[in-house]
């Protein structure tokens, strides 16, 4: 458990604003505020639970004012972290904040640590592990579809469906610890076959809810894109149609784009960063040299590529290698210039990746951006509908197939006919692993990394 001190912190982003908030928590929450607080019109009296007050905080050596705020206690256990909470409400401005701050420290409070006051809340039961790594995806969110799976998630969602599992191998494990206890008994578990069934089917249940991590990561975290093409296909145009601005410098030049530039877009709630890179050829360009190796670095690491192919002028070799340079990667071919007409068959590039979507877009009229976007956005996700539940971060991930494995090994040792203690070890490892995703098994190393990331005052 952790020292029952009293934590303080600037709740607000740095810089100016209307408001700035200064959060505190801890068993002296409320006695430092009643000797900085005094409240207008000279009112008094024991100040109620989840009210705001308005009032000036002041210096209790000097009796000056500081600022003119509004105060609320919320008394625990009615708080986010579980203990007293106060927060003052003051002006916005770092200079202010900043000095409401320092007093609260100099009446006994000590400087918020990251991610504590959410550390709080976990230690005191208010929201599990899953639960309050969803709080740190809600701030970080860059979409409304982004915030809503937070949102699911830091309600119970993912926690729900973890415990639910968690029950299922529970029931497995008592049958495998009676045998084990009472090996002299007619127990059920000498239908092996059975259980050993009953086991694989919990493992494909964690499988299915693991499987859905590169689906959620992307709502999570972004996709990244790479636009890719031998030189003045329209990369740069087709950018700028993505975008509905002119973001990009396009001229008939063929190598105009040197460096590789980098723009957001939010495709029905997929955040997605596109990258426009350098056309790819042999140039004895030094400076075009660079721009090329730094396109194919980016393409290396992008989750997609849109090749983009000139419609009006017909296919070159160029054209076939940029196309081989991305076969172990998700992508769309584009067909730029469909208001003119077509130099080649669709048919020439099919043959040569049979696996590639293509797509028909004029960049300069915006013909086909839209359905280049709705194919996009489908292809990254693999066409999947949305799941129930999903899974956006990695350790729970880790924790599922972790689990997943733990059981598989619990059934083939049964099937093997092999004593039930051993597949018991293999499936307390399995419940481990889920209760470490709510974190009802308590592993340090991973509370200090989780709440880490965290902003200080959260």
């Amino acid at each position: 458990m952790y020292e029952q001190d009293t934590i303080a912190a600037i709740a607000t982003p740095p810089g100016e604003g209307g408001v700035a908030i200064v959060r505190v928590s801890g068993r002296d929450a409320e006695p430092i505020a009643t000797r900085i607080f005094t409240r207008s019109r000279g009112k008094n009296g024991k100040l109620k639970s989840h009210m705001l007050y308005h009032g000036s905080i002041r210096d209790p050596q000097t009796e000056s004012v500081v600022d003119e705020v509004l105060l609320t206690i919320m008394r625990q256990p009615r708080s986010y972290t579980g203990e007293d909470v106060v927060e003052v409400h003051c002006h916005g401005g770092a200079f202010l904040s900043r000095q409401i701050l320092g007093l609260v420290l100099v009446e006994g409070a000590r400087q918020a640590e990251a991610g504590e006051f959410t550390k709080r809340a976990f230690l005191n039961g208010k929201l599990d592990l899953a639960q309050a790594e969803a709080v740190l995806d809600l701030i970080r969110a860059r979409t409304v579809k982004g915030a809503e799976l937070a949102l699911n998630q830091a309600s119970g969602a993912l926690s729900k469906h973890v415990g639910e599992l968690r029950e299922e191998l529970l029931d497995i494990l008592v049958q495998v610890e009676a045998a084990i206890d009472f090996p002299d008994e007619d127990i059920e578990l000498l239908q092996r076959s059975r259980l050993v069934e009953k086991i694989f089917g919990l493992a494909d249940k964690i499988n299915a809810i693991s499987a859905t991590y590169e689906w959620g990561r992307l709502f999570r975290e972004g996709a990244q894109v790479c636009i890719c093409g031998r030189p003045n296909v329209g990369k740069s145009s087709l950018l700028n149609a993505l975008l509905g601005e002119a973001r990009v410098i396009v001229t008939p030049i063929p190598g105009t784009t040197r460096d590789v530039i980098e723009e957001s877009l939010n495709l029905a709630g997929l955040p997605v960063v596109i990258w426009d890179t350098a056309g790819m050829r042999e140039t004895s360009d030094q400076v075009e040299q660079l721009g090329v190796e730094l396109a194919r670095q980016y393409l290396e690491k992008a989750d997609a590529a849109i090749v983009v192919f000139d419609g009006s002028e017909k296919l070159t070799a160029g054209d076939f290698a940029v196309l081989d340079s991305v076969r172990e990667k998700k992508r769309l071919v584009v067909i730029n210039k469909n208001d003119l007409p077509m130099a080649f068959s669709v048919d020439q590039i099919q043959r040569q990746d049979a696996a590639a979507e293509l797509v028909l877009v004029s960049a300069k009229s915006g013909d086909g951006i839209d359905l280049l976007k709705s194919t996009l956005r489908s292809s990254l996700l693999n066409y999947q509908a949305e799941p129930v539940v999903a899974v956006t971060n990695i350790r729970h991930r880790s924790d599922l197939l972790r689990s997943a494995d733990s059981l598989a090994q619990a059934a083939n040792t049964l099937g093997s006919g092999l004593p039930p203690e051993l597949a018991a070890v293999n499936l307390n490892e399995a419940r481990e692993a889920l209760e470490e995703i709510i974190g009802m098994v308590n592993n340090d190393d991973i509370l200090e990394r989780i709440f880490a990331n965290f902003c200080v005052g959260k």
